[in-house]
């Protein structure tokens, strides 16, 4: 079973997921920490972060696997991923078609082995969209630089990271495949007006829900098989 989690920077996707992952069993899949990746390996690597044919070079030589709730790069966990020069360049890197197209094809291979939760900003509308089930995570702009400011990963002052996700919405908007979408059939929810703790508890309901209905429709088949 696949269940998908969309919405813009901010909104407490990743806190959510993998909370609800670790409720569930599910394993967890955030797809920003993909593009994160690769924009990291790019930099690490002294290769020039305008160049696409490098960028899109360095993501196809990249082994993405899942170990517990950790990304895996080539066998390492995948750590340092939060800093100002990431948050720079990895929106630009993760706007580039055939980039996206990788990631995404990594992330339909990771979800054949077993229950994911994966999440990020197109993953209900392209990367997986039939899914058994879809959320829409949403957050006043507000609300969602005040989160990023009380996490102490960046330098910047709150106004300035509140610049930056409204800036960062327009180019996750703008994009011309995979841009920032609400799948018509996803649930929505208003993280700004409810606690982590609340979004949680919802989506766990439906994932139990959903799963529940899956194996009972299930014993249903096997019952009517002759």
């Amino acid at each position: 079973m696949v269940v998908t989690l969309d919405g813009p920077a901010g909104v407490g996707k990743s806190t959510v997921a993998a909370r609800a992952a670790r409720e569930t069993g599910f394993r967890y899949a955030n797809s920003g920490s993909f593009y994160r990746a690769i924009s990291r390996a790019v930099l690490d690597a002294g290769i020039d972060p305008t160049r696409q044919d490098l960028v899109l070079e360095t993501a196809r030589r990249c082994l993405f696997t899942l170990k517990g709730g950790d990304l895996l790069v080539d066998g390492r966990p995948a750590r340092g991923l939060q800093n100002d020069l990431i948050d720079r360049w990895s929106p630009v890197h993760s706007g580039i078609p055939e980039l996206r197209a990788i990631v995404n094809q990594n992330l339909r291979e990771i979800s054949l082995t077993g229950d994911l939760i994966v999440e990020g900003r197109d993953m209900g509308t392209v990367a997986f969209p039939d899914a058994e089930l879809k959320f829409f995570l949403d957050a006043s702009l507000e609300a969602r630089a005040a989160r990023r400011f009380s996490q102490g990963v960046s330098g910047l002052s709150r106004e300035d990271l509140r610049r930056r996700i409204e800036e960062r919405d327009k180019l996750d908007r703008d994009k011309p495949v995979g841009a920032l979408a609400r799948a018509a059939d996803a649930i929505y929810l208003d993280t700004s007006v409810l606690t982590i703790e609340e979004v949680c508890a919802k989506v766990v309901q439906e994932i139990r829900k959903r799963k529940s209905t899956g194996s009972q429709y299930n014993e249903l088949r096997t019952e009517k098989k002759p």
